[in-house]
Formats: structure tokens, sequence, C-alpha cells
């Protein structure tokens, strides 16, 4: 019988991180996975991946703040070794974030920095960090953005982090080729969620007009992205490398 595999999936709480981790689990895959500050709602999540008979753990991570990392990679490699002998993972989702919206003409430095090192510092340096962890033919998936490719007001510094990603994510194909680990990004466009005080979740208007300027006509729900994501880890997808994925059902086409 083979071993579980393992993913580790940061911002597995809530909104899109919560659905990859649910997915990944649906694929017989066991699941860590790190929250902000919602303990209880990480708990929750444990427990729906347990329910679906996989093994869960969850743990506590800011991922813009480096100098907690070792700590963080203490706390996992004592799990992994307790639970599997060994300290290794095989799938790395770089999920977890926030957002602003502000004008670019309104945008501080204080708001800049926390945008660079949610998305993309903290996601060069702790991708560094577990790299030795992540088994040979691993996978990364780095969640980026559709605000990549089109662009809506008030989004820049968000959108430019993410830029960023997409870029970094082409060099982590190149650069861990030899060790046949896969990486590759998945775009979500605009999706009903808590991310960013919940625009895309409450506010109407916001709603609306993204459903005109999408062909399929709906926002998307997290649901939509979780399976993608989770497609990424399976043998099915080993031949999939250094490729942005959109999941935005056809946004400003």
């Amino acid at each position: 019988m083979k071993p579980n595999k393992i993913a580790l999936v940061t911002g597995g709480s809530r909104g899109l991180g919560k659905e990859i981790a649910i997915s990944l689990s649906k694929k017989g895959i066991d699941v860590i996975l790190t929250y902000h500050s919602k303990n209880a709602e990480a708990d929750k999540v444990v427990s729906e991946i347990e329910k679906n008979g996989q093994k869960a753990k969850s743990f506590q991570l800011d991922t813009s703040t480096i100098g907690v990392f070792d700590d963080f990679i203490h706390q996992v490699s004592s799990y992994l070794n307790k639970e599997y002998g060994k300290p290794h993972f095989d799938f790395l989702i770089n999920n977890a974030g926030t957002g602003i919206y502000q004008p670019f003409l309104e945008t501080t430095e204080e708001q800049f920095d926390q945008m660079v090192n949610i998305h993309f510092k903290g996601v060069y340096f702790l991708t560094q960090k577990l790299v030795p962890m992540l088994n040979d033919e691993g996978r990364i998936v780095n969640i980026s953005s559709g605000l990549t490719r089109f662009t809506l007001p008030n989004s820049s510094a968000y959108a430019a982090a993410k830029g960023a990603i997409d870029v970094f994510t082409k060099y982590l194909a190149k650069e861990l080729g030899h060790r046949k680990i896969a990486a590759n990004v998945v775009a979500p466009g605009a999706v009903a969620t808590d991310f960013g005080g919940g625009e895309n979740k409450n506010n109407e208007e916001r709603r609306s007009i993204i459903s005109n300027v999408t062909t399929l006509g709906r926002i998307g729900e997290p649901e939509d992205i979780g399976g993608i994501v989770a497609f990424l880890c399976t043998e099915e997808a080993a031949w999939i490398n250094g490729q942005r994925i959109e999941a935005s059902g056809g946004m400003m086409l």
C-alpha cells in the first residue's frame, strides 16, 4: 500500500484555502494547513478533512513575517516525523493572503509593503525554506490573480505583487526541474469570499459588474478553484509545469 501524499496549504482556514484543503483531501491527500488568526475556523477545516478519511493538522503562521518561519519549519518537521516517520511532504500550496482596494495615488508605503510581504516576499522565502522538505517529484502551486492579466481600479499594489508571483513560479519550475518538482500558478478571477473585506461577496453593484464582464455570467465561488488546485497535485497533471492557469469563468476576454 502506497503511503499517503501530504500537502501543505497556507491560509487554509477560510475562503479559497479552505476549499483547496478540502478538495485535496477528497483526492486522498493528507493536509497540513496554516491560519493567521482564525484558530477555530482552522479546527473546523481539520475536522472536515478527517471526515473525508485523511489526516490533517493546523499551525499558526503569519506568512508576511519571515522571522517566524524557522519556528514554523521546526513545528511542521516535528509533526511529520511523529506522524509519518520523516520530515517530508509532497505538495506546497502558497495561498495565504489578503487584499486592499486603494487607488494608486492614495496607496501608502505601509500598504504597499504589506502586499509585497504577504504576496511575494513571504512566498519567496517560505518556499525557499520548505523546498528541502519537498519530496522529489513534488508540486508547488502558487495562487496568483486574474488581475495580472486584466485590470480593475484600486488593486495596483496587490496585482503587482501577484505579477511577481507569476514570474517567480516560472523560475521555480526551471530551477527545481532537476528534482522533477513541478511549479504552476492558479490565477482566480473575482471570487465571492471574505477576501479584501468581502467586496466580491457582499457588494451587489460590484458583483453585477463582474458578472456582466464574465462570459459564464456569474462571479466565482471558492469551489470553482479548489478542484483545480487539487487536480494539479494528481498524476494526471504531472506534465503541467511552469504554467499560469487562469480560473475566471472567462472574465474580461
